[in-house]
């Protein structure tokens, strides 16, 4: 008895009374079998197909994808060290202190050298974020290489250095998310001084990111001589918070052009900037304030827009038909 199998050469494969049918993925590849013997061809299927669950699950591209994205937008957030107090010893009734108390407290110098630290640590922890999503990416292409071998000898011959390199790769993807969280500033030196007899208690700084400010591109418009700008933060803080805003004329002609630039502090996420030149394009940029407790801002927002040209000059238009009656203003009530 026999069947015909398209796509591999072969004309028909014969089949013995024991193995009434194949499967389709041992129709596919007969070949490969042929090299191995059936106890081995089945360990072989096996490793192979949790070799390739793994890569669909919890190595699969829509997830290295999700995590390239997550890792941009850490690399355009801003970074703040954060003052906590630890808590007391049960039973011991002094109010905590509050943070903002806590600034007073702190030795100025020594917390200025803890934001250096925070910012080598956040440097240091972006530049372990890309390296790690680096080495998953290569692994899952040297993984995919390896199930598209025609020879499945060597993949098991190999399959212990492909066990240990699937736990590898397992302890990587751990520790790649356990990063993406900033985590606790290590303080070698108190920070606050006995101060009397009243009772501080230890503080932690912990790293902390607030998502980046962006321009809203389809409400940021250009008029003739103004602009009208709009931005926004992807979570919103429970407060307001001030914002710089930075523009610039692209191109300046002349020194009064030269002129035409500024920095705004703004209290709100929307700003119209007025008295531009017009047919011309100006750079705008966005930022928070400057905060005391800000160790680290590698990116801000930047938009170019270009003002609208003067109306021609000219005759007034005439107009076909007959006039309208004149507009008036509404009545008040």
């Amino acid at each position: 008895m026999s069947f015909p199998v398209t796509g591999l050469g072969l004309d028909e494969m014969k089949l013995d009374s024991r193995q009434p049918f194949l499967d389709q993925e041992e129709a596919e590849e007969p070949e490969d079998q042929q090299l191995l013997e059936p106890e081995a061809w089945r360990t072989y299927m096996g490793r192979r197909n949790a070799l390739q669950e793994f890569l669909t699950t919890d190595l699969s591209p829509h997830l290295l994808k999700r995590h390239h994205a997550r890792l941009q937008l850490l690399r355009k957030c801003s970074y703040y060290i954060e003052v906590l107090p630890k808590h007391l010893a049960l039973g011991d009734q002094n109010p905590l202190v509050l943070p903002n108390t806590m600034f007073q407290l702190i030795d100025p110098w020594k917390f200025q050298r803890m934001k250096k630290v925070g910012t080598a640590q956040t440097k240091i922890q972006l530049l372990l974020l890309g390296d790690l999503l680096e080495q998953l990416d290569r692994s899952r292409a040297e993984l995919d290489a390896l199930l598209e071998s025609p020879d499945p000898r060597p993949f098991l011959a190999g399959w212990g250095h492909v066990e240990q390199r699937l736990a590898d790769l397992s302890a990587v993807m751990d520790n790649f998310l356990a990063m993406m969280v900033p985590g606790r500033l290590h303080i070698k030196h108190r920070l606050v001084s006995d101060v009397g007899a009243t009772k501080i208690p230890h503080i932690r700084l912990m790293l902390s990111t607030k998502m980046p400010v962006m321009f809203d591109r389809k409400e940021s418009v250009a008029h003739q001589d103004w602009v009208s700008l709009r931005w926004f933060v992807t979570i919103q803080p429970p407060a307001p918070e001030p914002f710089e805003l930075r523009f610039k004329l692209l191109d300046p002609r002349t020194q009064q052009e030269c002129a035409q630039r500024g920095i705004i502090p703004v209290g709100a996420c929307t700003f119209d900037i007025r008295n531009l030149l017009p047919s011309r394009s100006y750079k705008f940029t966005i930022k928070r304030a400057e905060s005391y407790t800000l160790v680290y801002e590698p990116w801000r927002d930047s938009l170019t827009l270009q003002t609208k040209p003067r109306p021609p000059e000219g005759p007034a238009p005439r107009w076909l038909g007959k006039p309208g009656p004149p507009l008036t203003a509404p009545s008040e009530r």
